[in-house]
Parts: structure tokens; C-alpha cells; sequence
């Protein structure tokens, strides 16, 4: 009789273990390793870099300088709003992982923040900023600035930019007013700049972007930092 119950205990012990390591996977945040974010064009510093005093203005007017990437993780793309391509493909993938973690974690989703420093000062005004970054999340802050500012922080994060004159202007009807009358777009790295609640450069995510690696990514170096 004994051996029964002795059996019966321990069918329920198990039972009991079975379940709590299926509420753990359940309730455990999704992590990659650095190998798997390696292999999905995730790359972190061995040694994240602080980054040097800077002075640009976002969006709303206000400056932005190192005490607006301090307390969150950035997530910075370097484009320009009449950019045909890569500009808007990646800033719908982060306005997408925005959208996701307030959906699932809001308090996670606070130390998520979103931005696009542009690249083209010349044609990018706060205005066109406002419109053109806010339009992939509410949340999200469009940055610009001198030329010479904004390359005092691109160099340090490994980010290069330059105007290429259009040698064929597009055809007025098919482009941008802008575009058309100034004839040149601005060739520029594409990757995506991480930066650390610290203000440290802490890595970079190649083209091209993914909503569920950036997610994923986001989610284990804020659960490890």
C-alpha cells in the first residue's frame, strides 16, 4: 500500500514540476544568444563606447543631446524623409516592433525609443520631421542639425552620410518637390544604431531589418542589462 501512495506522490510531483517549467516558458521573455543575433546581422560592441557630447534639436523643437538617449534603449536609423527606399522599409520595421511591445508589455515598451536622425538638414525642417517620423509610431522623435553636428555624432557611432548630385533629376511629376528642384539624394549607411539607457554605443543591426529580430534583441539586452 505504501509503494502506491509513494508512487502516487511522486506521479504528482512531477506532474507538479511538468507544469511550473511550462508557466516559466510561458512567462519568460524570448532571448537570443550572440551567436543567433550574430547570424541575424545583430552585432554588439565587445565593449559598448560612450558616446561624446552632441547638440542637435528633435521634432518638437526642444534639444537633443546625450540626456535624451540616457534611461532608454535607442534605436536610431540615419536617413532622410524623401528617401525612396530603405528610410521608410526600416523606420515601418521599428514603428512594428513599437507597436508590438505596447501591445504585449507596456512597461517594457517604455524603454523602447525610436528614432531618425536625418541625414539631409538642407530639406529635412522640424516640420517635415514631425510628419514623417511620428507617421510609424507617435512615440518615435525625428532629430536634425547642422551639418558638422550631426557628423560630430555619426562618426562616432560609425555612421557616414554624403550628398550625391542626381546626374538624371527625376521626372517632376513622379518625385518629391524637393527632390526634384535640388536634384541630389544623400547616400548613407544603413544600419540601425543601438545605443544603451547609459548613452553608450552598444552595437548595430544590418540591412536588411526585421521587425521580430530587432524585438527579440531589444528584449534580451534589456533583460540582461
Amino acid at each position: 500500500m505504501s509503494t502506491i501512495k509513494s508512487t502516487v506522490l511522486l506521479c504528482f510531483v512531477f506532474i507538479g514540476i511538468v507544469l511550473v517549467m511550462f508557466v516559466i516558458s510561458v512567462l519568460r521573455v524570448p532571448q537570443l544568444s550572440v551567436e543567433e543575433m550574430r547570424s541575424k546581422g545583430v552585432f554588439l560592441l565587445p565593449t559598448p563606447r560612450d558616446i561624446a557630447a552632441f547638440k542637435l534639436t528633435d521634432h518638437t523643437g526642444k534639444t537633443f543631446d546625450r540626456s535624451s538617449i540616457n534611461g532608454r534603449w535607442s534605436f536610431v536609423f540615419f536617413g532622410f524623409v524623401s528617401c525612396p527606399d530603405v528610410c521608410p522599409t526600416s523606420m515601418s520595421v521599428l514603428g512594428t516592433v513599437d507597436r508590438q511591445l505596447q501591445a504585449s508589455n507596456s512597461e517594457l515598451a517604455e524603454q523602447f525609443q525610436g528614432i531618425l536622425v536625418s541625414v539631409d538638414p538642407e530639406r529635412d525642417s522640424t516640420e517635415n520631421l514631425a510628419r514623417y517620423a511620428t507617421a510609424f509610431s507617435p512615440r518615435f522623435l525625428g532629430v536634425t542639425g547642422p551639418r558638422e553636428d550631426l557628423v560630430g555624432l555619426t562618426t562616432q557611432v560609425n555612421v557616414a552620410f554624403a550628398k550625391v548630385p542626381l546626374t538624371e533629376p527625376p521626372p517632376l511629376e513622379s518625385a518629391p518637390a524637393d527632390v526634384a528642384a535640388d536634384a541630389y539624394t544623400v547616400d548613407h549607411t544603413g544600419n540601425i544604431v543601438i545605443i544603451n539607457p547609459r548613452g553608450h554605443y552598444h552595437g548595430f543591426i544590418k540591412l536588411p531589418h526585421d521587425s521580430e529580430t530587432i524585438r527579440l534583441t531589444f528584449q534580451t539586452l534589456a533583460s540582461q542589462f
